[in-house]
């Protein structure tokens, strides 16, 4: 079998990505595979990203376009925090994003996912697609692995849920992402923004729900295959 395995070919971070407010602050998520063509680059990788102390992004498509958005926004809001005095709100940093994204749409290949929360408005997610559009919403999905889970949101997600739900509700999701999703995969990684500020958390494959016809997690393929082989007779 002739599989040509081209590993020039650009990082893209075919992703699950997940923002969610609920009654209080917002909750983000991500897979953590970030792929060169079929091969998988990065099993661990981080596509939850810090913009301010109140505000990260969530970053799909070319892993190099959505890491020099992340940089040049970082920067920009950094000089607006010491220019006002006060941290930068949510709404300002997804405009800056978006900004950024419509004025190079000729050139980028990233959607991205802005969540935070700030005094004025509490917690937030606008979500900034291919082509510069920016659209706030209770929730936003992004990435490769997003088409299998409008129907699951649709019958989800609903207002005024708790820390506690809406990190279930992102997790559950991300790992019925993973498990149909070939360019989606690795650990599930969520960032809860709230009034008391940010807390990260890390789960692991063997930590999420398996769903139809998914392998059990194994430390080795002889695991799967039932147990060592036999040895050989010379």
């Amino acid at each position: 079998m002739d599989v040509n395995f081209d590993l020039n070919a650009p990082h893209s971070m075919g992703t699950t990505i997940i923002g969610v407010t609920y009654d209080g602050g917002v909750v983000l998520g991500a897979d953590s595979r970030t792929s060169t063509g079929v091969y998988v680059a990065n099993r661990a990788s981080d596509k939850i990203t810090q913009l301010t102390d109140n505000v990260y992004v969530c970053r799909s498509g070319s892993a190099a376009d959505s890491q020099v958005v992340s940089d040049y926004v970082r920067y920009f809001l950094h000089q607006h925090t010491i220019q006002l005095g006060q941290p930068a709100t949510v709404k300002v940093a997804a405009n800056l994003v978006r900004l950024l994204a419509y004025n190079n749409k000729n050139s980028l290949q990233t959607g991205l996912i802005i969540g935070g929360w700030d005094k004025y408005e509490g917690g937030q997610i606008y979500g900034v697609p291919l082509g510069g559009t920016i659209v706030q919403q209770p929730f936003s999905i992004g990435g490769s692995g997003s088409s299998y889970l409008y129907g699951f949101f649709d019958q989800a997600w609903k207002e005024g849920m708790t820390k506690d739900e809406a990190e279930d509700l992102v997790k559950k999701a991300v790992s019925l992402a993973i498990a149909r999703d070939g360019a989606s995969g690795g650990v599930v990684r969520t960032v809860i923004i709230n009034s008391e500020g940010v807390t990260r958390n890390f789960y692991p494959g063997d930590q999420l729900p398996l769903w139809h016809e998914e392998l059990e997690p194994q430390n080795s393929l002889l695991d799967i295959l039932g147990g060592a082989p036999e040895p050989m007779n010379i």
